[in-house]
C-alpha cells in the first residue's frame, strides 16, 4: 500500500466530488450550482437558494410556494425542547445551546429512512424552519422572557428577526438579513462541511449531522470571526488611531480579524455584496461610525498586505449589519449555522447518493514492541513540584 504524503488538516487533498457549490480564490468566484453569488443575492431569496442548493436546480413557481408553505407551518417547536431551552444556565453560549437543541430534534423525528424521499424532504423542512426558531427562543428565555411565537403571515427573513426582538422589520432591513443568510448558506468542503460529510458518511440521522456541524462551526478557527472584527474595531475606537494600530499588529505578525482567507487571495465576493448593502442600511437605519474605522483599516490593510493577497473576508462587515439590525454579537454564529443548514443538508442529501462511510488513515509516530511493566513495579510519577 503506497503512503500518501501527510497534509496537515488535510490542506488541499479532496475529500470528496461534489457539484454543489465552487470557489475560484484567484479571481473571486463563487457559484452555487453554477449560478454566481452576485446574481443570486440580487435576485433570489434564502429560501429559493436553499431549494436550489439541495435539490440540485431553481425551484419553479410552483414548487418555491409549496417549499415556503411547508417551512412556514414547521416553524414552531415542541414544547418539551422549549422547556429544555429554560433549563441552560442564561450565561451559555448560544451555539451550545443551539447544538443541544439540533441533536434534540432527534429524538421527536428520529426514523431513518434515508431512502425514502418524503423523510428526506420533512427532514429538510424541520431543520430550516424549526433551527431559527430554537435560536431566537433561547435568546429571548435567557433574558427571563417567554419565547415569541413565529407568525406564518412573515417570511423567514422577517419572521426570524420579529422572533428576536418582537418588532416587525423594516422591508429593506429583513431583506438585507435575508441576503446574509444567502451569502453564507453554503461555501464547498469547509470545516463544518465536513464534519457534516463524515457523520452523514454513518448513516445516522440528519438532526444528528447538523448538530455535527453546528459544534464544529462553534470553534473559534472557524465561526465567530466577526464577532472579533467588532471587539477589533471598538479597540481601536476612531479613525485616527487605525494606521498605528494595524502596524502594530502587523509588526507583531498578529492577525487582523476579518482580513485573509484560506482560498481567496482577492476580497471575498460576499464581502463585496455585504459592503455595498451595509452602506444602504446605515443610510436607512442611522450611520454607525464603526463603519468608517473599517473602511479604514480595509484602505491601510490593502496597502500593507494588499500585495500577499490578503484582504477583507466575508466576516469583516458581516457583524456591523447584523449589530445595526439588533442582533446581539454572540448570535452571530448561530446566524451563520442558521444559513449554512441549507448547505450542510444539500452536502448530507449528495453524501447519500454515493455513500461510503469516511475511514482516512493515519501517519503513526508512536513506539513498537514497549514491554507491559506491572503496577507494582512503576515508578510514581513526580508531581509538579518533583516529590
Amino acid at each position: 500500500m503506497t503512503v500518501c504524503e501527510y497534509k496537515p488538516g488535510l490542506e488541499g487533498i479532496p475529500a470528496a466530488q461534489s457539484s454543489i457549490s465552487y470557489v475560484n480564490g484567484l479571481e473571486g468566484i463563487l457559484e452555487y450550482r453554477g449560478i454566481p453569488i452576485q446574481e443570486l443575492a440580487t435576485h433570489s431569496s434564502f429560501i429559493e437558494v436553499a431549494y436550489l442548493l439541495i435539490w440540485g436546480e431553481l425551484p419553479t413557481q410552483e414548487e418555491l410556494e409549496s417549499f415556503e408553505t411547508e417551512i412556514r407551518y414547521h416553524r414552531r417547536m415542541k414544547y418539551q425542547i422549549g422547556d429544555m431551552l429554560k433549563l441552560f444556565p442564561n450565561d451559555g453560549h448560544p451555539m451550545d445551546a443551539l447544538q443541544t437543541s439540533a441533536a434534540a430534534l432527534g429524538l421527536f423525528y428520529a426514523r431513518r429512512a434515508l431512502d425514502d424521499p418524503a423523510y428526506i424532504r420533512q427532514a429538510v423542512v424541520r431543520l430550516l424552519a424549526k433551527i431559527p426558531t430554537m435560536v431566537a427562543a433561547f435568546q429571548m428565555v435567557r433574558k427571563g422572557n417567554y419565547a415569541i411565537m413565529p407568525k406564518d403571515e412573515l417570511d423567514y427573513a422577517t419572521n426570524f428577526l420579529y422572533m428576536l426582538t418582537e418588532k416587525i422589520p423594516t422591508p429593506y432591513a429583513a431583506k438585507v438579513f435575508d441576503v446574509c443568510l444567502t451569502l453564507h448558506a453554503e461555501h464547498t468542503i469547509n470545516a463544518s462541511t465536513f464534519s457534516a460529510l463524515v457523520t452523514a458518511s454513518t448513516l445516522t440521522d440528519p438532526y444528528a449531522v447538523v448538530a455535527s456541524a453546528v459544534g464544529t462551526l462553534a470553534g473559534p478557527l472557524h465561526g465567530g470571526a466577526n464577532e472579533e472584527v467588532l471587539i477589533m474595531l471598538e479597540e481601536i475606537g476612531s479613525v485616527e488611531n487605525v494606521r498605528s494600530y494595524i502596524e502594530t499588529r502587523i509588526e507583531k505578525k498578529e492577525k487582523i480579524m476579518g482580513f485573509g482567507h484560506r482560498v481567496y487571495k482577492v476580497k471575498d465576493p460576499r464581502a463585496i455584496i455585504l459592503q455595498s448593502m451595509a452602506e444602504q442600511l446605515f443610510s436607512e437605519l442611522g450611520s454607525d461610525k464603526y463603519y468608517d474605522i473599517a473602511l479604514e483599516v480595509e484602505k491601510v490593510v490593502e496597502e500593507k498586505l494588499g500585495a500577499k493577497g490578503i484582504y477583507p473576508n466575508v466576516d469583516f462587515y458581516s457583524g456591523l449589519v447584523y449589530r445595526k439590525l439588533g442582533i446581539p454579537d454572540d448570535l452571530f454564529t448561530p446566524i451563520f449555522a442558521i444559513a449554512r443548514v441549507a448547505g450542510w443538508l444539500a452536502h448530507w442529501k449528495e453524501q447519500l447518493s454515493v455513500n461510503r462511510i469516511f475511514r482516512p488513515t493515519q501517519v503513526y509516530t508512536g513506539l513498537h514492541d514497549m514491554p507491559y511493566i506491572p503496577i507494582s513495579e512503576r515508578m510514581a510519577k513526580a508531581d509538579s513540584n518533583g516529590h
